[in-house]
């Protein structure tokens, strides 16, 4: 074994490490300045981001190199055409998002004045003559609606009663639409008191036909449904003779004890005749069980005057209190429950307040921002200076408005790019509000750091949305530190500026009209768990080329094992008709049950002689047989639990994959015949969610063909031929020539128009889709609108496609799709047109795309407890549909049974730095005008991560870190001794999502490498296409790592067009790779021995799985554990299991062996040091390939290619392809910007590869 170097690092001054790590860097050793290590570091000028490394002049933002689609400072009349157009669509787009009746219109205001007119309207006592008027004005005008109404109902009372009494289904629905279109409360009521009294008239015939067969109780629910809501929300306007009506409805039903309770008298009914109609269940039982649903929920009825159309729930009124104080809050509600109303409430507080005022929404992807843009164009408008708009858009695609707006709307990555940007923190000091939705992702695996970052660097107040937090108290108490953090660092600053009138704070507080509001550091968490609509859960599967569809108690995913050591989860709710079934389970399989009676539905305290029973009701019986179930397992009753699961579980039948798929389309008909569309078919493969489309568009297509007959195709066609020959004829009649043409003449051009008019009938009946052979609904959407939505997608590469299966009521959305595409399927399903979609995870957050059922269509290890509640919370439409419906369609019982019971991953936060983010922080604080905010922002990312919070242990970690990250940044010659950025810092920073590529990428330049290669052709500036093809190969090793599996080598010799297998790295390229490596891992090596004395060794010597404790007593005088106490001796850093097959501290130098040697519970694995590696390998040590797409379109230009020979998905490969050439062109403009010389090769290379690749992309 080598020997280790001794550890020491290069000092660095800078305010800004000191205040960080001073508490570590006392035990760290540190080199002395005539060390060779320090004297042979690179010497560069300071690299200054804001200018060029010679010339001087600006280098360009970050955001500005991405691409403008339309900005409110353009004068180009064709770049004001494209606004025009883009703001149309935005908001015809908004208008399918909610009702164009909640737009508000925020008209500009003067904030002092503002204010003053309120302090004075307060100090009011008497109302002045204007306002009286006012108020008989509102009052004449709000008669004169109610005998309007009055009169509309007189007319449509009798057609509404026939239609009732025809259809009660159909009738109730007509009336209830009716009833949405009323104001009056009296004639609300006046409505529903007919509505009960056809019902019942419905009831009794029902019962008079049926005679003693069995009943339908719909009818009967029908009944009780318009009690219930007489009860609830006329309790003031029911007078004697109207609870005597009640009354009677209740004792027809066979209600007694309520209808006694209702009308305060005790009296048997012996009326025989009243009898013959009674349900012969008891009226607990009927609510709970066939109404199920239709039970109204605990709702206010005292309206807020902040809310125009619609009484907030408390819940909701806490989060407007929040905005009203300027508070931050943390919203955990579920899907479609109203919590993202106060993210629009914000942005109207901040629009009327000034016209300075910026809020921002974080959205997780492209489609939600576009989803948000359309509703803030369809709820807001204002007058505004010119230049300015009030809203703005920034994603790594395009931008338009970013530093302009009033309410900017962008994804995590990119707003982390303003706020670490120093030019743009003057801009930072403007927002208000951040709003971040789908707050959950700072959990996932890729780009939490950057939702971590976002929420510490940000001054202002947040609110932070999720419907899936399972630890927000702990989430809530970080992000309150932070908040402390903020204002004793505001404090500070207060304090100091009173002493210094060049403090930025002064500056900060003086000039802006925007910071005068008293800013709250108090964060709130506001929890709701209850969903408007539940979810009912089936499972599907095939049998005989039948579907067995079987409802999936939640209970029945438990076991007895998981009660006992888990209890039975807090998110596992029942619908009411699922707790009497658990009931009734339960009193089944234990006959002597002691509290039996006690918890029978007609005895339990809260249905006992209820004529309404509510949810908050139910939720209490459903408590109730949860804890008695779990209660039978402390009594000893294990084996009755573990019969009760047995009896709740569904049987479903395994079929293969292929038959699986064979019958899909048959399935989604079966969904159809069950009324259960619009439907949702979450499948974790874009290439299966494209086929499943189609098969099921082929399907239709085939059903077609066989109710119209083989012949109407040729029919068709003669009738387009014959067509066509009169269309040519009557086009050459021109209408002014009337006089001049021979009556004779003039008699055959008739004929022929109406021969015309003749076929164009007969080829519509014949192209016309039959009913039977669609899932759209034509009457959703009209032809106009149709019309224009289909003219959007006339220059996609897939817009037929889309055409015809939205004619079909059929759409499929993946995140590889184009945006247009996306948001014609989105709008359409919306709209009730489409019914039918097949989607990855791309409607899983936020996406409004509400739908009666969600189908679970596909098993993959995608489908975990978080992406199925966030996936299967779209089913059950507020205000459409009563519930929710899941189904399983053949996955294993097995996955759906832990779906259903596991917990949603707690929030523990991921490793938060990167050298790449290191970089830019010092950059941040070197560069920004305001050094002091500047510091404060770079502190808080560095203190505040959510994996450190109240773990001593790992912040002091993650400081070792930061020391030696800065060690390779000096190094490597991106900054100075005093912290500064110099050298390729800046190209390094914009490249920062690609690490460790941009690193490679630079030490290339620094080698020359690039200008050995790039020699022009002779006497010209024109580059041979071999350098080009060189060059691309170069940058596809760095920035398009796409790996094949081992296996795919052996079909190699196959490909038709494209190579498919990247070529390796030029000789002396490979070799700087190899280089950058080397130093790496010895600085990551050291980084790992000077940590190694926080490890937890009590944990290092404890078995992960079986959780062996080898220091425990119980193992003393083993050999084993004296052999691993032996060789752990010699060793440092290193596990002591690795220890056993002789790994060393040396071993700690290699990357490969990192994974395998370093501490577990130092929480450190080697994706934290930036290695590239050359070769990766698989578990049986083959060689995995890197996938050669970049190349192989550069030279053949095919996209279909890349589909065939490449294995990519065509809207995959697409988008990859656009990213690689961002990348170019992003390598290119920084060249550009610092480079002296316009005639340099490198930089001539790069850009004809640009406009070459740009060629070749947007020719396809």
């Amino acid at each position: 074994d080598r020997k280790i170097p001794n550890i020491g690092l290069i000092s660095v001054k800078s305010g800004l490490v000191e205040d960080y790590t001073g508490d570590v860097l006392k035990d760290l050793p540190v080199l002395k300045s005539n060390d060779t290590a320090v004297t042979s570091l690179i010497k560069y000028k300071e690299f200054d981001e804001l200018r060029h490394w010679h010339s001087g002049r600006p280098l360009t933002e970050e955001y500005e190199r991405v691409q403008c689609t339309a900005d409110a400072k353009s004068k180009d009349p064709a770049g004001r055409r494209q606004i025009q157009k883009l703001q149309a669509f935005r908001h015809f787009y908004g208008s399918t998002l909610e009702d164009t009746t909640s737009k508000l219109i925020v008209h500009q205001k003067d904030v002092s004045g503002s204010a003053n007119a309120a302090v004075k309207k307060t100090q009011k006592k008497h109302k002045s003559k204007a306002e009286i008027i006012a108020e008989e004005n509102n009052r004449r005008l709000r008669a004169k609606e109610e005998k309007k109404e009055e009169e509309q109902w007189k007319a449509l009372c009798m057609r509404t009663e026939k239609e009732i009494k025809a259809d009660v289904t159909v009738g109730i629905n007509k009336l209830e639409k009716f009833l949405k279109t009323l104001k009056s409360k009296s004639v609300k009521f006046s409505v529903e008191m007919t509505g009960l009294s056809a019902c019942l008239e419905v009831w009794k015939e029902h019962c008079r036909t049926q005679g003693n067969k069995d009943k339908d109780l719909s009818k009967a629910v029908q009944v009780m449904r318009r009690i219930h809501i007489l009860l609830e929300k006329y309790q003031d306007m029911l007078e004697k003779p109207h609870l005597e009506k009640l009354t009677k409805c209740l004792r027809y039903l066979g209600f007694e004890n309520l209808a006694c309770s209702l009308s305060g008298q005790v009296r048997e009914s012996n009326d025989k005749k009243i009898s013959n109609y009674a349900i012969r269940v008891g009226p607990a039982r009927f609510q709970l069980q066939y109404m199920d649903y239709y039970l109204l929920r605990e709702e206010r009825h005292d309206p807020d005057p902040r809310v125009q159309h619609f009484i907030p729930d408390t819940w909701q009124r806490e989060l407007l209190d929040a905005v009203d104080n300027n508070e931050s809050a943390v919203i955990v509600a579920p899907t479609s429950s109203g919590k993202t109303y106060a993210s629009y409430y914000c942005m109207e507080k901040v629009l009327k307040a000034s016209n300075e005022g910026v809020v921002v929404y974080v959205a997780p992807t492209k489609a939600l921002v576009n989803q948000v843009v359309g509703t803030i164009y369809s709820r807001f408008t204002k007058k505004l200076p010119d230049g300015l708009v009030v809203c703005g858009v920034f994603t790594r695609d395009y931008r338009h408005d970013v530093v302009n707006c009033q309410i900017l709307v962008t994804v995590p990555q990119c707003l982390e790019i303003l706020m670490l940007s120093p030019r743009c923190q003057k801009w930072a000091k403007r927002i208000q509000y951040v709003i971040f939705d789908e707050v959950h992702c700072l959990g996932g695996e890729i780009g939490a750091e950057v939702w971590e970052h976002l929420l510490v660097t940000i001054r202002c107040p947040f609110l932070a949305l999720s419907a899936t937090v399972s630890n927000p108290e702990h989430l809530t108490e970080w992000l309150q530190s932070v908040k402390r953090y903020w204002q004793r660092t505001e404090n500070r600053i207060e304090r100091s500026s009173t002493n210094s009138e060049k403090n930025f704070t002064r500056k900060y507080k003086g000039k802006s009209k925007v910071q005068e509001q008293k800013q709250s550091y108090r964060v709130r968490l506001v929890l709701y768990e209850e969903r408007y609509n539940d979810l009912e859960k089936y499972v599907c599967s095939l049998k005989s080329r039948d579907f067995l569809i079987e409802h999936c108690h939640p209970c029945a995913a438990l076991t007895v094992n998981h009660i006992e050591n888990y209890g039975i989860p807090s998110d596992l709710s029942l619908s009411p008709r699922e707790s009497i079934q658990l009931y009734d389970t339960m009193v089944k399989v234990w006959q002597e049950w002691p509290r039996a009676q006690e918890l029978d539905p007609e005895a339990f305290v809260s249905f006992k002689n209820k004529v309404v029973i509510k949810k908050a009701d139910v939720r209490k019986y459903e408590q109730e047989l949860k804890k008695e179930l779990s209660k039978w397992i402390v009594l000893g009753q294990r084996q009755k639990v573990d019969w009760l699961l047995e009896h709740l579980k569904p049987k479903p039948v395994d079929c293969s994959e292929n038959e699986k798929w064979k019958h899909f389309a048959s399935f989604v008909n079966k969904l159809h015949e069950m009324d259960k569309l619009p439907a949702i078919f979450f499948i974790f493969n874009v290439d299966t969610v494209e086929s499943a489309a189609k098969n099921v568009f082929l399907y239709l297509l085939k059903k077609q063909r066989l109710i119209q007959g083989l012949n109407v195709e040729k029919e068709r066609n003669r009738l387009r031929a014959e067509l066509g020959k009169v269309r040519k004829i009557v086009g050459k009649f021109n209408p002014e020539d009337t006089k001049k043409v021979n009556p004779s003449k003039m008699e055959n051009i008739v004929v022929l128009l109406t021969k015309k008019a003749q076929l164009e009938k007969r080829l519509k009946g014949l192209t016309d889709i039959p009913s039977s052979c669609t899932y759209a609904d034509p009457k959703a959407v009209d032809e106009d609108t149709l019309r224009k939505i289909f003219y959007r997608l006339r220059f996609e590469r897939r817009g037929y496609l889309h055409q015809r299966l939205a004619l079909r009521g059929i759409g499929y959305h993946h995140a590889s799709m184009a945006s247009k595409e996306r948001q014609v399927v989105e709008m359409l399903f919306r709209m009730g047109y489409i019914k039918v979609v097949t989607a990855t995870s791309s409607l899983a957050l936020g996406i409004n795309m509400p739908c009666k059922s969600v189908v679970f269509a596909e098993d993959s290890v995608f489908l975990d407890a978080l992406n199925y509640r966030q996936m299967s919370g779209r089913a059950g439409r507020r205000g459409y549909d009563m519930i929710g419906n899941v189904f399983f369609y053949d996955i294993p019982m097995p996955k759906v049974e832990r779906l259903i019971k596991s917990n949603i991953p707690e929030l523990k936060g991921q490793f938060p730095l990167t050298i790449s983010l290191i970089l830019r922080l010092m950059l941040l604080a070197a560069k920004a005008d305001d050094k002091e905010d500047a510091k404060a922002k770079a502190l808080s990312v560095l203190k505040h991560s959510l994996m450190s919070f109240r773990k001593e242990r790992y912040s002091q970690i993650l400081k070792i870190y930061f020391m030696f990250s800065l060690q390779f940044l000096i190094k490597e010659g991106y900054l100075d001794q005093e912290g500064k950025p110099m050298g390729f810092a800046g190209l390094v920073t914009h490249l920062h999502y690609h690490e460790p590529s941009n690193f490679v990428l630079a030490s290339f330049l620094v080698k020359g490498l690039f200008h050995k290669l790039c020699k022009p052709i002779k006497g010209s500036t024109v580059f041979s296409e071999d350098v080009l093809e060189k060059l691309v190969l170069i940058l596809a090793n760095l920035f398009g790592r796409k790996y094949l599996p081992a296996c795919s080598l052996k079909y190699k010799h196959t490909f038709c067009q494209s190579k498919v297998f990247l070529e390796d790295l030029p000789e002396d390229f490979a070799e700087a790779v190899n280089e950058y490596n080397t130093k790496a891992e010895e600085n990551f090596a050291h980084f790992l021995l000077t940590t190694a004395k926080l490890a937890d060794m009590e944990q290092e010597y404890r078995l992960p799985l079986s959780k062996t404790d080898f220091t425990s007593k119980s193992w003393h005088g083993s050999e084993l554990a004296s052999y691993l106490m032996d060789t752990t001796k010699s060793v440092s850093a290193i596990s002591p299991f690795a220890c056993v097959s002789g790994m060393t501290d040396n071993d700690l130098f290699l990357g490969a062996s990192i994974n395998k040697a370093v501490l577990r519970s130092l929480g450190i694995n080697v994706t934290n040091c930036p290695l590239l590696y050359l070769n990766k390998y698989d578990n049986q040590g083959r060689r995995q390939p890197l996938n050669a797409y970049a190349l192989d379109f550069y030279k053949h230009g095919s996209l279909i290619a890349l589909t065939t020979d490449n294995w990519l998905n065509e809207g995959d490969a697409y988008y990859a392809l656009k990213e690689f050439l961002l990348i170019i062109k992003s390598i290119g403009t920084s060249l550009s910007e610092l480079c002296d010389d316009p005639n340099d090769n490198v930089l001539l290379a790069f850009q004809q590869l640009g406009e070459i690749y740009t060629e070749k992309l947007y020719c396809i």
